[in-house]
């Protein structure tokens, strides 16, 4: 990683405000730099690509509120992380829509350490929050770092077991304490372990900020442990992800009485692996190849971009597509383009409004 150019401050500033443009995402913002070589330039072709993609008057973020925003970050105690840079850590890296850009407190070497996602229902049990937090502990002891979001109940529970060795990684902004009961706590691990942000400073929760953290949450980890959750829940959610990722996908079971364990016992029937010890854990994680034993996992496809390619109109694509979401190399193999043409007219239709992004590669209609 030593010869990945020095980021200067001009271009850090342009990559913010690349990201914060409307209709950018993790994908595009990605695509964008490996078309155009680097953030300014992208900025400045913004708003021709949303005209192709059938959007006038497409005007990027303001440079003042990135001013602003920086400031934010700075007078919070916080820093920029790219996804570039040496210290970016790998496995987030490796995941499918990794944050191009967050904001963290405290000891970024704990996120190149083995990590372990613990996460539950924020109703726990009372027994299941004291297992949580023995498991913490435990893991922790044996040279693991716990990842969690803070949430009350079993989240909570991880991070005060594994206190330092752990990483909070929120939905709000890096200077948002949430929930306010946990203000202290979050305090804590900025000051004693790692807390990590993707959305801006001053940016409050939001329901559809949780699922991006828990895609944080996941890839940070070399396996993802859910301890208590009802059917519908983030932990399951955190669960699939670190599954589509290719990561060890691990389930405490519980009382079929009990509607909170319910979510744990339908992931062991899809394929997680079943939990009852601290050891079972470790023994899974050390040396974990990238071969889990658990079998929730799909995965999509990356492409890339090449000065070659033939043009193809986004409306061509857009009457393609509908509501459903689609795979990515379905459409190529049914426009009998190159993968990176039928990318391009996504990325006009995405910086236009019209496209949404969807895990395992495909995409639908907005």
């Amino acid at each position: 990683m030593s010869d990945v150019p020095k980021l200067t401050q001009d271009e850090a500033f342009a990559r913010i405000r690349l990201l914060r443009s409307a209709n950018i995402g993790p994908v595009s913002y990605a695509q964008l730099l490996g078309r155009f070589g680097n953030a300014q330039e992208a900025i400045e072709a913004l708003p021709d690509l949303a005209a192709r993609g059938a959007k006038r008057n497409y005007k990027p973020a303001p440079r003042d509120r990135i001013e602003q925003e920086v400031q934010a970050a700075r007078k919070a105690g916080a820093r920029y992380l790219f996804h570039d840079q040496p210290d970016y850590p790998a496995n987030l890296a490796a995941m499918e829509g990794a944050p191009p850009i967050v904001t963290m407190r405290g000891d970024l070497s704990l996120a190149s350490r083995p990590c372990v996602a613990m996460v539950g229902a924020r109703n726990a049990s009372a027994a299941a929050v004291k297992l949580a937090r023995d498991f913490a502990r435990e893991l922790a002891a044996e040279g693991f770092v716990v990842v969690s979001g803070l949430a009350k109940g079993i989240d909570g529970a991880c991070h005060e077991g594994a206190m330092p060795r752990t990483i909070g990684v929120i939905a709000s902004g890096i200077d948002i304490a949430y929930p306010p009961q946990h203000a202290k706590l979050q305090e804590q691990i900025a000051s004693e372990a790692l807390l990590i942000a993707e959305e801006p400073p001053g940016t409050q929760p939001r329901g559809q900020q949780f699922p991006k953290r828990n895609r944080i949450i996941a890839g940070l980890s070399m396996g993802t442990l859910v301890v208590e959750a009802a059917p519908k829940s983030g932990s399951l959610i955190t669960a699939r992800l670190a599954g589509e990722a290719g990561r060890e996908v691990m389930a405490i079971p519980g009382h079929p009485a009990d509607s909170r364990s319910h979510g744990c016992n339908q992931l062991i029937r899809e394929g997680a692996v079943l939990v009852q010890t601290p050891q079972d854990v470790v023994e899974l994680l050390s040396g974990f190849d990238g071969t889990p034993r658990s079998s929730v996992r799909e995965s999509g496809q990356d492409f890339v971009f090449d000065d070659t390619e033939e043009d193809l109109p986004a409306d061509d694509i857009a009457a393609m597509l509908s509501a459903a979401p689609v795979a990515v190399d379905e459409l190529v193999r049914q426009t009998g383009s190159t993968p990176g043409a039928v990318q391009m007219a996504l990325l006009e239709l995405e910086i236009a409004g019209r496209l949404e992004r969807h895990a395992g590669g495909r995409v639908s209609l907005v």
